[in-house]
């Protein structure tokens, strides 16, 4: 009696096991990508770009003990906003974390994605996957999307992981194709990308302290956002702050809306002291 289905236990990786066994479950698989082609089908004959909500600017920077990996809250549809508290910043596990920009729906899907995959090959091998796999590994969910990307929904990940044998965080960042690059100190991508590198290449300092360079992160952003429309700034009326994450020896660290809080009240009261 043959058997309709026999699990495949030669592989640790779940991705690997969607692409072969579930391709449609994948970002550019083939439901994916007949779907994208429908959309782009609509765009070309309606003439209208697709309404479909963006995630802008996230960056990471390096300090002594890790990365510090921060993100605004604002997606955007076009001219509009189509979410103010938008989640942008993910824990991957307990040394990595990932900030997303541009397609918001794909975006989320392959951080959730990326979570299950570390879990499940720790679960197979007994160990956790390398900080350098990891990043490769995040490589091969970027490039399965590109017939996704190839239709306008782009998915750029920003990744930041601890690596425990160097003893050190580690941050990474990936073209359309997939491709990885190790960035040495920061990094920024996004609308407000560019903005915020400046802030960085400004202020930045080797072997920062952990407040130093929350301020930091926290200002690039700042600044960001007052260049370019698709970067939420701090909203203090409605209580909306970026997200912010660090990443070290002892696991990923959440920072509280309040310490965020107080370091934009600082930054805006030495802003308007100058301004008088």
């Amino acid at each position: 009696m043959k058997l309709p289905y026999l699990p495949d236990f030669d592989h640790s990786s779940f991705f690997d096991f969607l692409v072969r066994h579930h391709p449609s479950l994948v970002s550019g698989g083939e439901k994916s990508l007949s779907t994208g082609r429908a959309m782009s089908a609509g765009q070309m004959t309606s003439g209208a770009p697709l309404a479909v909500p963006h995630a802008t600017t996230v960056l990471a920077v390096k300090y002594r003990d890790g990365v510090v990996i921060a993100g605004d809250r604002r997606a955007t549809e076009g001219f509009q906003i189509a979410d103010r508290r938008i989640e942008k910043v993910f824990k991957i596990d307990d040394w990595s974390a990932m900030a997303i920009a541009g397609a918001a729906g794909p975006c989320i899907e392959m951080a959730k994605l990326f979570q299950t995959e570390l879990e499940h090959y720790e679960k197979l091998e007994g160990v956790p996957l390398s900080c350098e796999g990891k990043a490769n590994k995040l490589g091969q969910m970027v490039k399965a999307n590109l017939p996704l990307a190839f239709q306008g929904l782009i998915v750029m990940p920003l990744f930041a992981g601890y690596d425990v044998k160097r003893g050190e965080g580690r941050i990474f960042k990936y073209d359309l194709a997939g491709g990885r690059y190790e960035e040495s100190d920061y990094h920024a991508i996004g609308s407000g990308g560019k903005d915020a590198r400046n802030t960085m290449r400004e202020h930045f300092r080797k072997n920062m302290a952990e407040a130093d360079v929350l301020s930091l992160a926290l200002m690039a952003l700042y600044n960001a956002a007052d260049d370019d429309v698709g970067t939420g700034g701090p909203d203090l009326v409605r209580g909306i702050y970026p997200t912010a994450k660090f990443v070290t020896a002892q696991g990923i660290i959440d920072v509280s809306d309040e310490k965020i809080r107080a370091v934009y009240d600082g930054l805006i009261a030495t802003r308007r002291s100058r301004e008088a």
